[in-house]
């Protein structure tokens, strides 16, 4: 900076944020996914857009850059540009190529990149070195060596870097979100902000991403809407189905509560939407017989999708089996309209319809003798007197496990289904096997009914 200083006196400076950049560099790339479902950083001064299947919405590829570049330069941030095959063509077009917008026809980034310097490679900074003290200026002097020399002589990561770029190898990028082809936009001559019509351009782009996803025979169980704001500001919200659909007025309902929470500011300029987790939906033929039994997508799939987006996913869930014997291990959450697995309960031994998350002891207990079932209990300050009961069903722990001492008997349990005087109906068990002495212990794991 002294050097500097020295050859410009009134040289302004300002300290380095790297932190700040990165932060500045992230918020970029939610912006730009108005022009691309898939965006990638390439740090710390530059992007990835994947634009297959998306330019035509602008008309085309130069018409696309154009909008780009305008958008950015009206916010202060102005950046050179490149369209091609390959992201490594691209980037070495953006860094070294000539004029801010550059689009390489298909297929003719050879030809072009052979006056670029072998930096355009993005090469390791010791073999960029060597090529300079050869004097290897331009990339054909390189791209016409033998590769076994090349390798030998600039290392096995030359020739990647070559492949890349030339689209003889892929390359790996890292996208903020997963690209996909299901991406829909809608742009506005005049910024909106009514809610009614945040409502109107919901149903109008979900009917065009839907009509596609028809097309295709493809539906979705996650849609993702984002309101771009005339300020640069992208406004997303998400909803989740519980089966994969492609109904426009379906998804548009489940967004209308949320839309409510969109501060369009000075006027929403664009509106995109994604579908995720899509996959193969067949048609189904309107039903003929009105009195038939609905079909769940007819009934209680749009209940189930209006609850979760209400409450939340995790908040709406149903139980499903586990194969395991210990009651509280036997069952776990599960989406509401999930399969049901080959193997379910065991229809010979019925459990509680609320089954505690954890047993609560009972006191009081009277049995005629200790491996009877009680006769009389006390629960929750209350005295229950057993009139019918039904037992017992040991179980074990699962010693085999390994955290576990398969010789203590203080983790065998004999369960009882018992009715009280009311015909209220309990699961009781006593813990461990009788002992002289030892005084049972009687615990509550669950209500019937």
């Amino acid at each position: 900076m002294t050097d500097a200083m020295a050859l410009v006196p009134g040289l302004a400076t300002a300290e380095a944020e790297p932190e700040a950049d990165a932060e500045a560099l992230t918020a970029l790339a939610d912006w730009s996914v108005r022009f691309s479902p898939a965006v990638a950083e390439d740090a710390s001064d530059g992007l990835f857009l994947d634009i297959s299947g998306v330019d035509h919405l602008w008309g085309g590829e130069a018409q696309l850059v154009s909008d780009y570049r305008a958008r950015l330069a009206a916010n202060g941030i102005f950046m050179r540009c490149a369209v091609a095959d390959t992201p490594g063509a691209a980037w070495a077009f953006a860094h070294f190529g000539k004029g801010a917008e550059i689009i390489v026809p298909p297929g003719g980034q050879a030809d072009l990149m052979a006056y670029l310097p072998p930096a355009a490679l993005r090469l390791e900074p010791e073999a960029a070195a060597q090529m300079e003290r050869l004097g290897l200026r331009m990339l054909f002097q390189i791209l016409g060596m033998p590769r076994a020399p090349l390798a030998r002589r600039f290392g096995q990561h030359t020739l990647m870097r070559i492949d890349q770029a030339m689209g003889r190898a892929s390359e790996a990028l890292t996208y903020r979100r997963p690209p996909h082809p299901w991406f829909a936009r809608l742009a506005f001559f005049e910024p909106i902000s009514a809610l009614e019509d945040l409502q109107r351009v919901t149903r109008d782009v979900a009917a065009k991403l839907c009509a596609r996803l028809e097309r295709e025979g493809q539906g979705a169980r996650r849609y993702r809407i984002a309101f771009h704001r005339v300020d640069g500001q992208a406004l997303p919200l998400e909803v989740g189905l519980a089966l994969a659909a492609r109904d426009p007025v379906r998804i548009a309902k489940l967004f209308g509560p949320k839309l409510e929470t969109i501060d369009p500011d000075f006027g929403i300029e664009v509106v995109t939407l994604e579908a995720e987790e899509v996959e193969p939906v067949a048609g189904r033929q309107v039903r003929l017989d009105a009195s038939a039994e609905a079909a769940v997508e007819d009934g209680l799939a749009p209940l189930v999708d209006r609850l979760s987006n209400r409450l939340g996913e995790g908040r709406v869930w149903k139980s499903a089996p586990v194969q395991s014997h210990v009651p509280e291990l036997s069952a776990r959450p599960a989406a509401p309209l999930a399969p049901v697995p080959p193997r379910a309960w065991n229809p010979e031994a019925p459990r509680p319809m609320r089954l505690f998350r954890q047993p609560e002891p009972l006191e009081n207990v009277m049995a005629l003798t200790p491996d009877d079932p009680p006769r009389q209990f006390q629960w929750r300050k209350r005295v229950h007197r057993v009139l019918h009961a039904e037992g017992p069903e040991r179980i074990g722990e699962e010693w085999w496990r390994g955290d576990i001492d398969e010789t203590d008997v203080r983790h065998v349990r004999d369960y009882y289904r018992v009715e009280d005087q009311e015909g209220a109906r309990f699961w009781v068990y006593r813990e461990g096997l009788y002992e002289a002495g030892a005084p049972a212990r009687w615990w509550m794991h669950g209500v019937f009914g």
